[in-house]
């Protein structure tokens, strides 16, 4: 096992100017942590995994493995083990023979390299299999074998780039599980890289979001959700998005259609201390609700209802200030409103209220 430390590292590639796939990263993953690198394409979290495992270059800053600098170290030597998107396993070698490929390179004795094999298809459930090739598994149990491949090696850190995604949705959510239920058991500090923000907030420990190379915010899938640090953090976590509006900004709070959502006063204070008379308003559909006829609130005419079961999602316009906005709200799946109907909606909460700054996407106040 062992800690993880990114120090100011960047990986350019050639361009005029240069393009950054990974900025100036600052990131600390502490010994038997699983920590997940999420982000929309084009983010940079592959490559600030491949730039851990060696496979792409530190260009400036370093990387230390438990405190030792790894920066210019090969992979070879670096202890960690890889799982790919791809299986990448030897069609004409069994199960076996293929998770225990790495120890017999290393020449590793065969009592040794059998031991582990057994230990790791005990784990992995795979001891019915280990005489068998890749092509008589199906697609779950071939990933397990890449996983297995990797734990034979007892490396000091996993890494794990988007394992998941040739997997269909019934079979990624129960082998998400499975690893995060074995890694909590192996206690091997883990990198995981993933677009689904939903399988990043059901793993990690911690999470780690990126966008365009930079690190956005890294904390606990909960306080990700609760307080995001900006704009972007906020409409990324969380299914469905949250709803980001342009709204004015009064000394009460934000307006929407004609009626007042109340804001804390520090929220207030930052606003008018940074000269903005609009705020980017934030609120997830769970955080509101469809009120009766009697209630005060803002008026929404039914476009879409996605009807889930015990949940429904409806979609609809609700007027800010001269426009029409779309906006989600999270309903009864028994008695969803039907399209066309005209409901009133009201915040469930007043402290899950969030406001950015209209420009820089800041939070406003803490």
């Amino acid at each position: 096992m062992a800690e993880v430390s990114y120090q100011q590292a960047s990986r350019l590639y050639p361009g005029s100017p240069p393009v950054r796939a990974v900025d100036s990263l600052d990131l600390d993953i502490a010994d038997g942590e699983f920590l997940v690198l999420v982000g929309p394409s084009g983010s940079g979290k592959s490559t600030a995994l491949r730039m851990l495992a060696g496979l792409e270059d530190v260009d400036e800053g370093a990387i230390h493995i438990d405190g030792k600098d790894i920066t210019s170290t090969p992979p070879k030597d670096r202890d960690i083990a890889m799982v790919f998107q791809s299986y990448a396993l030897y069609p004409h070698m069994t199960v076996a023979e293929n998770m225990g490929f790495a120890l017999k390179l290393k020449r590793v004795a065969k009592s040794t390299i059998a031991e582990r094999v057994k230990e790791a298809a005990e784990l992995l459930d795979l001891t019915p299999y280990l005489d068998r090739k890749p092509k008589a598994l199906s697609g779950g149990q071939r990933q397990r074998v890449a996983m297995g491949r990797a734990i034979v090696r007892e490396p000091a850190v996993f890494l794990m780039d988007e394992p998941l995604s040739n997997l269909d949705a019934k079979l990624r959510v129960e082998t998400r599980a499975n690893i995060a239920a074995l890694q909590k058991r192996l206690g091997t500090t883990t990198v995981y890289v993933t677009h689904d923000q939903v399988e990043a907030m059901t793993m990690g420990h911690r999470v780690a979001l990126l966008k365009d190379g930079k690190l956005q915010q890294c904390d606990t899938p909960r306080n990700l959700y609760e307080r995001p640090k900006n704009a972007f953090v906020a409409g990324f976590i969380g299914s469905p998005a949250m709803n980001l509006k342009s709204v004015t900004v009064t000394s009460q709070g934000a307006q929407l259609d004609g009626i007042t959502v109340p804001l804390p006063r520090a929220t207030l204070s930052a606003a008018e201390q940074s000269g903005a008379r609009t705020l980017t308003l934030g609120l997830r559909p769970e955080s509101l609700r469809i009120a009766g006829a009697e209630e005060q609130g803002a008026k929404m005419t039914v476009e879409l209802v996605e009807e889930l079961g015990a949940d429904a999602y409806v979609h609809g316009g609700i007027q800010v200030g001269e426009q029409t906005e779309r906006f989600v709200v999270r309903a009864d799946g028994r008695k969803p409103p039907r399209l066309g109907e005209t409901v009133t909606v009201v915040v469930a909460n007043d402290n899950e209220v969030h406001a950015f700054h209209p420009e820089t996407g800041e939070r406003l106040a803490e």
